[in-house]
């Protein structure tokens, strides 16, 4: 069993084993240069797959670190939308094109998400046809395919929030703005995320099976659209009395561990909606995942278990955090499950794998710190 431990503070030599951010383009050389990530050598395995630039998860031969090459002129753009979450497409792709163009950069490619393929397979497409940044606008469904379309790429994913969640841009701290967006992405702010992976699934904020994905469940598109984040503290209501788990939990190698729980969380990074921080010390690039096993018995503890998450407490009661490269959840039952905030298909079983260095994001260059929404100056 591996507890989570506190995480170290960032040091101004950027030594705290984390993947540094890439500074921005130096003079153009007289022919391309490449930059290397650093990634932590006490993981186990980084960077690209042998599948790259297909999207294609599971099991991967991968270096040592990523490289990357490094431009300093124009480069090329696409954006994916989902257009039954975004309103205003016109004025949106206007405001991109715009954008681009004042930076000196090409017209972008289109493509539109649809119900059969909400951005996985446009995202690859995208790829394919040359794009080094890809833009996606949409709720977090649209990003979690496209982040399943780009990982093990080299093209960078910009996020342009639309819908109600947008858990990676809150946990990232990317604006909510498109324009400035876009900007961030002209600007060559990169970084590289892990992404957790589920039945060839890929997820980059949290999987979780119980009470979050009743939760889930139960909010519907009509209620988020009339209330917004409200609709989430709703459906909560009608669960906090909802019979508790039996599970066995398996992290790594290490003797599983047997439970009764609400919900097991297993998180890339930290924050739920609003920004609440659930999961103090997740890191997007750590090369591990955080587990949260939640077990409020009454309704007290319910109460005791949120406060001591709002005000961030040491530790909380009635919750334990452990973290590993490998999660394997296994319930007494059939349990509904969600990744970053799709519901999937109810099972007994839910087992999380760490895809290290996966995924280049368009960010802000944080100040020395490892928190890269505290560090963005559109802190959350």
């Amino acid at each position: 069993m591996r507890a989570a431990s506190p995480r170290p503070p960032a040091e101004a030599s950027g030594s705290n084993g984390r993947s540094p951010q890439l500074s921005p383009p130096e003079p153009a050389p007289a022919a391309p240069t490449l930059e290397r990530a650093h990634v932590d050598t006490n993981q186990k395995a980084v960077a690209t797959p042998a599948t790259a630039g297909t999207g294609a998860v599971g099991e991967h031969p991968e270096p040592a670190d990523r490289q990357r090459v490094k431009h300093d002129g124009p480069l090329r753009t696409a954006v994916v939308v989902n257009p039954a979450r975004v309103e205003g497409l016109d004025e949106l792709r206007a405001t991109i094109e715009e954008t681009l163009a004042a930076a000196g950069w090409p017209v972008p490619l289109w493509f539109e998400t649809t119900p059969e393929d909400p951005g996985a397979g446009q995202a690859r497409q995208a790829v394919a046809e040359g794009a080094e940044v890809v833009f996606v606008s949409g709720g977090d469904g649209t990003v979690r395919s496209c982040v399943q379309g780009l990982a093990g790429s080299e093209a960078a994913l910009a996020v342009l929030p639309a819908g109600t969640g947008n858990l990676l841009a809150t946990n990232l701290g990317l604006p909510d703005d498109p324009t400035e967006g876009v900007r961030l992405a002209v600007d060559r702010g990169r970084h590289l995320l892990d992404i957790g992976e589920v039945d060839g699934q890929a997820f980059a904020v949290m999987a979780g099976m119980g009470f979050d994905a009743k939760l889930l469940e139960d909010a519907s598109t009509t209620l988020k659209a009339r209330v917004g984040s409200l609709a989430y503290v709703l459906s909560a209501l009608k669960h906090l009395r909802d019979r508790p788990m039996r599970v066995q939990i398996q992290i790594d190698d290490d003797p599983p561990l047997r439970r009764r729980a609400r919900t097991v969380v297993v998180g890339n990074v930290g924050r739920l909606q609003g920004g609440v921080r659930l999961l103090a010390d997740a890191e997007p690039d750590n090369g591990q995942l955080d587990v949260a096993i939640l077990a409020p018995r009454h309704l007290t503890d319910w109460v005791a278990l949120a406060w001591g998450i709002l005000r961030r407490h040491e530790h909380v009661p009635r919750m334990e955090v452990l973290r590993g490269s490998r999660i394997t959840i296994t319930s007494d039952r059939d349990q509904p499950c969600q990744l970053d905030g799709d519901v999937i298909d109810p099972r007994r079983v839910l087992a999380a794998t760490v895809r290290p260095a996966a995924l280049w994001l368009c960010v802000y260059q944080p100040d020395r710190s490892p928190d890269l929404a505290e560090g963005s100056p559109n802190k959350r």
